[in-house]
Formats: structure tokens, sequence, C-alpha cells
């Protein structure tokens, strides 16, 4: 299952301003690019917290097949899936897999996705 879709990062213009302007958490597999959003300015009424953007990226360094590259992402979809309600609104987040995340398995993703997250501080509840 992915995510759902107010809370993906799609646009090109997005995923560059992350990676020029987000703070990178390093790990042994990924890295986590982290960029916070500023509030809109309101008149009246507050408004709703903007929704946290997740996007992925495997590089083809990862794996020539797209197949693999493929089941990478739907593992760190998986992993995010139940940790949205617990992430801080109003960031852009990308998920960026290292070439020596070709052979890590689930769970390898899980507990370091999860290391980079409370270690960027965007995760609450922990």
């Amino acid at each position: 299952m992915g995510l759902p879709k107010q809370h993906r990062l799609k646009d090109r213009l997005d995923f560059q301003a992350v990676y020029e302007r987000g703070k990178a958490y390093r790990g042994r597999y990924l890295v986590l690019k982290v960029l916070s959003v500023p509030p809109p300015i309101w008149q009246g009424k507050p408004p709703l917290p903007l929704p946290t953007l997740i996007g992925i990226a495997v590089g083809k360094k990862v794996s020539k097949k797209a197949v693999r590259r493929n089941r990478i992402k739907r593992q760190i979809r998986a992993i995010l899936q139940p940790l949205l309600p617990r992430l801080s609104p109003g960031l852009k987040l990308i998920v960026i897999v290292k070439p020596s995340g070709n052979q890590c398995e689930y769970e390898h993703f899980l507990r370091e996705l999860k290391e980079l997250l409370l270690g960027a501080k965007v995760l609450h509840g922990h």
C-alpha cells in the first residue's frame, strides 16, 4: 500500500528545494533530507497545518534492476505508513537509499529509518 496522496512529494521543484536547502541525516543505508515549510499566513480563523510530504529516491547505483529498486521503495513506504500520524506537520522529507542498501532487509530499513526520524526530531511519541 502506498502513501496517501496528501503525503506524497511529487513535484520536481519540491525535490530540488529539499535537496538544496534540506538538512541531511545520514545512516549506514539511508539518508534523510528534511526541509521545514513555514506555516501559511492566515487571516481570520487559523489554517490547518500542512501535511508532511515524503519522497523516496532510489538511484541506479543501488541496483540496475527496476524490480529491485521498486521493491525497496515499497518497503520504505510500508515502514512510513504507520509512522505518518506521529510525524510533525509542515515538513518535506526525502528518504534516499545508499548503494549499500541494495542487500539490506526490511528490518534494517525499519530500524535505521526510525533512528533517523528520531535524530531529526520529526517523530513524536517515541
